[in-house]
This record gives structure tokens, sequence and C-alpha cells, in this order.
């Protein structure tokens, strides 16, 4: 048996969330397990199951701060004092903005697909969404349908995937996005 190696810092569940993340999207859910996040990040597996109790676990926290942190964006731009319109704009374009500087994290939120999370996964998309379409309603009034509103999140979601793994920044086709929100704000504004 080999002596126990000292670490330099330690274990938290910002590095395991961190290492997890990115072996997720370069390996894909199903080809990680949780012996592969310890060796990435140099510790044992058995360190792991301190903070999370299986990579399920582990996942699911992943897609509920990928969400907090996009739901966070609504949040802060419903609170500004600046005109609807303005904030409609703002929202369409922090969803893109989200998801096009965080390729990572919105891979792991909307374009893993594996039955061994499917319910972990189901339950914050459709929170977050709520909160887009209560806001979208809010900022149209009833001049938007839910369909249209869904449509919207198609739009958006379309143009973020698009360009995901394309782009290595939001600043590569911050132009284009401006037109697709723009293009969205007419047809429901």
């Amino acid at each position: 048996m080999s002596p126990r190696k000292s670490v330099l810092q330690e274990l938290t569940r910002e590095m395991i969330m961190e290492a997890a993340r990115n072996l997720f999207v370069k390996k894909g859910y199903q080809h990680v397990s949780m012996r592969q996040i310890a060796k990435e990040l140099g510790y044992s597996h058995g360190a792991l199951y301190y903070h999370f109790e299986n990579k399920a676990e582990l996942f699911y926290a992943l897609v509920q701060d990928h969400f907090l942190m996009l739901d966070q964006i609504q949040i802060d731009v419903m609170k500004k004092e600046i005109g609807k319109e303005e904030k409609l704009k703002e929202i369409l374009m922090g969803f893109i903005e989200f998801g096009l500087t965080n390729q990572s994290h919105y891979e792991i939120m909307f374009l893993i697909k594996d039955e061994e999370v499917k319910n972990f996964i189901n339950q914050e998309p459709s929170k977050s969404y709520e909160l887009f379409a209560q806001n979208i309603s809010s900022l149209c009034g009833s001049k938007v349908s839910l369909q249209e509103i869904y449509s919207i999140f198609l739009a958006l979601h379309g143009f973020v995937t698009h360009y995901c793994r394309h782009v290595n920044t939001f600043e590569d086709v911050k132009d284009m996005a401006k037109v697709h929100v723009n293009f969205l704000i007419k047809a429901i504004y």
C-alpha cells in the first residue's frame, strides 16, 4: 500500500463540478466515472463521495447551478429601470450571450440526453422556461401567446446550438445575435 499523497488544497464542490463539467462535455455523461473525475483532480474517488452521493447527483448539481446562473440574468434585467422593449432585448441577448460564453454549461443543460439523469434534468429546464415565459408575457402583455413564447425560446436555443463549438466567444457573433434578437422582437412586439 502506498503512502497517502498530500494534497495542495482542500477538495471543494466547485473543483469537482468544474472537472466533471469538462469531462462530461468531452467524453459524454455515460463515459465518465467518479474515478475518472477524481483522477483528473488528483484525489481519491472516495473524496468525491464526501461531496456527492453518486455521479447522477453531481450531474444534477451542475444542471441546477447552471440554470440558476441563466435565471439570474433574467432576474437582474427585470429589476432594471428601463423600458419593456429594452428589457425584452436584454433578456433575449442575455440568453444567447450566456449560451455562447458558457458553452460547456449550455451543453450540459440542454444537450446531454441520458436515461440515468433524465428525471434530474427535466426539472430545472421547466422551472427556468416558466420564468422565461412569465417575463416575456409580462413584457409583451396579451400581444404574445404561449406558443409564440415557446417559438422565441426555440429560436434562441437554435441560435446558440448552431454556434456552440463553432465560435470561441459571444463577441464573435454579437452582431448576428443583435440581428436575430431584433428579428424576434419585431415578430412579437
